[in-house]
């Protein structure tokens, strides 16, 4: 059922496909994040398992508000693997078994998505949504943590 909270129909359809790419993104960082988490070994095994744990959690919540937020727009969420593949603006790739070269997809991706969250929430703000973009300045300040969390990792 289309919701009637104040915002058009073809611009609560422009906020959803926006969140629909970011949802797919999310999928596709936490699908390599846990990856890494599974099969990860080494001398710091330990300390780079809870570390990809920490980075996972957090992106599970943040997929599931982003989802949450569609629905609350009337819209139901994509949640197959070809629907996130079809719209996601991260690329799938090989399982690399050295930590060091892990961080530095797992940064690559958070800068990403930091980069990308930006012009999401101007385009939003277009779009006269405050609420998401508001949630959205929140989903952008995790992945700046996460990307300075592994940048201080690769220092």
């Amino acid at each position: 059922m289309q919701a009637s909270i104040g915002i058009p129909k073809s611009e609560s359809q422009k906020i959803t496909d926006i969140l629909s790419t970011l949802l797919a993104d999310e999928h596709v960082l936490v699908i390599k994040t846990r990856n890494y988490h599974w099969n990860i070994t080494g001398p710091s095994f330990m300390e780079i398992h809870k570390f990809y744990e920490s980075h996972y959690e957090i992106l599970t919540e943040t997929i599931d508000e982003i989802a949450e937020r569609i629905t609350q727009l009337g819209y139901q969420a994509i949640g197959t693997m070809k629907e996130f593949l079809s719209v996601t603006r991260l690329t799938e790739g090989p399982y690399n078994e050295h930590q060091t070269e892990q961080m530095k997809v797992l940064l690559a991706d958070q800068e990403t998505l930091c980069k990308n969250i930006r012009k999401d929430i101007d385009d939003i703000a277009d779009l006269k949504d405050p609420v998401t973009t508001d949630f959205l300045t929140g989903v952008l300040a995790k992945h700046e943590k996460m990307a300075w969390m592994i940048r201080s990792f690769l220092k």
